[in-house]
């Protein structure tokens, strides 16, 4: 169980049990030793196991602990970054690559779902980027435009149909992405882990990685209960990285993001407020998100931390920009609460390392965990097994380097959310 209420709230309350799984005890062989059991760590096991390979994933507490517990549950295409803008920063070859692996990756999550029958409160009717004012619609409709010139099924909607998909009239218009979607993130990342053991994967938690070591050309990577020794590492623990890969932590910088969940909206309230059950989130600095659970609970979140005098500021911000966006909600009740931590790098854009030989991992999600990491964790199964080289791969070897100022950015996103939130209701 994930047993701390505000780190992962109504995902906790609702996700199906988590398969059962051991901490490592023993000395173990496997061609694969993955570290960290998210999105991108289960979907390389599987991918891996699939293929034949032996696998061990050694997570340090729980399925789903990190990001993938916490997370909105939006399944998103692409990155934050416009899709110009990309092959700029990492040249024509690599941007075009990674802009067509990541902008098809929502359809992989689906077909993971299908394939191995996850219940975890799959939407497929999108997602809205909901415009405010005029310098939100600009945005969007360059989005827009960028993305459907690349053959991409989006469209650019107006005010009106906005204002009818959503229930609210507070936008200038939205982009709508027809690949992406909605899921219970909790749900699908444990669904994942028993993907991967059904087809022969071993996975072990509560068994964080102490250290590596090379020996007779192979790995050996120790915990305090046990050791695998393997030909190849996975490092798949992402922002929530400590140990022999914190580095991967300390290229990023942590900005906070917190949810509410309300309790289940009537039967009138449902025909309203998205009624196709899209996911939502807007243009605004300071963003917010929104969407629907399968029992109709509404999830809205924005940047910030529930610690401290943040969960009170945050709490009543939440409440004062739900009844202004949906007045007939009328006085809100949360349900459930939980904050976690996006790393964000210093172009919003993924890294590609090899750390050593056969020592390799993607990272630096910048909050667009699901699909990104479900097809990461594909991309290097497919290295691992010869499938994909490295010169093929959608993004180029990097090395690791710390993020400056990390923390005082951390302080200054968390303190400035705060002030923001404090200070107005929404709009």
């Amino acid at each position: 169980m994930l047993n701390d209420a505000r780190s992962h709230g109504l995902w906790e309350m609702t996700a199906p049990v988590a398969p059962e799984c051991e901490a490592l005890r023993h000395q173990l062989r496997a061609d694969v030793v993955v570290v960290g059991g998210g999105y991108t760590g289960l979907s390389a096991a599987l991918h891996l196991a699939e293929a034949g390979k032996s696998v061990a994933v050694l997570e340090a507490n729980e399925i789903g602990f990190g990001g993938a517990g916490r997370n909105v549950g939006l399944i998103n295409a692409g990155m934050w970054v416009l899709p110009s803008d990309i092959p700029s920063v990492l040249g024509p070859v690599h941007g075009e690559r990674l802009l067509d692996l990541l902008g098809n990756a929502p359809y992989l999550v689906r077909s993971i779902i299908e394939k191995h029958q996850i219940d975890c409160e799959l939407e497929t009717n999108g997602t809205l980027h909901c415009a405010v004012g005029e310098d939100g619609l600009a945005e969007i409709r360059q989005r827009c435009a960028e993305w459907a010139a690349r053959g991409a099924d989006v469209s650019l909607l107006s005010a009106e149909e906005t204002a009818k998909r959503i229930g609210t009239t507070a936008y200038a218009g939205s982009l709508l992405d027809r690949r992406a979607g909605t899921l219970q993130p909790l749900a699908y990342v444990r669904g994942l882990a028993q993907a991967a053991i059904s087809a022969g994967a071993q996975v072990f938690t509560r068994s964080a990685a102490a250290g590596f070591e090379r020996a007779a050309n192979q790995w050996i990577v120790t915990t305090a209960g046990g050791s695998v020794t393997a030909d190849w590492i996975i490092v798949a623990s992402e922002f929530y990285s400590s140990g022999p890969w914190e580095c991967v932590r300390n290229e990023q910088v942590s900005l906070p993001y917190f949810n509410f969940a309300t309790r289940p909206l009537d039967a009138r309230q449902l025909t309203q407020i998205l009624p196709g059950r899209e996911g939502c989130w807007d243009t605004k600095e300071v963003l917010s998100s929104f969407r629907m659970d399968r029992a109709g609970r509404l999830v809205f979140g924005s940047v910030g931390a529930l610690r401290n005098t943040g969960l009170s500021v945050h709490r009543a911000w939440a409440k004062r920009s739900l009844k202004k966006l949906f007045p007939g909600l009328g006085d809100v009740e949360f349900e459930a609460e939980w904050h976690g931590r996006i790393g964000m790098t210093s172009d919003a854009l993924p890294r590609f390392h090899r750390f050593a030989p056969n020592v390799i991992g993607f990272s630096g999600y910048n909050g667009r965990g699901i699909a990104p990491g479900t097809v990461f964790g594909k991309t290097l199964a497919h290295h691992i097994t010869g499938e994909i080289s490295q010169e093929d791969l959608p993004l180029p070897v990097s090395d690791v380097r710390p993020a400056s100022l990390r923390t005082l950015k951390g302080y200054y996103y968390e303190a400035g959310a705060q002030i923001a939130h404090f200070a107005g209701a929404r709009f």
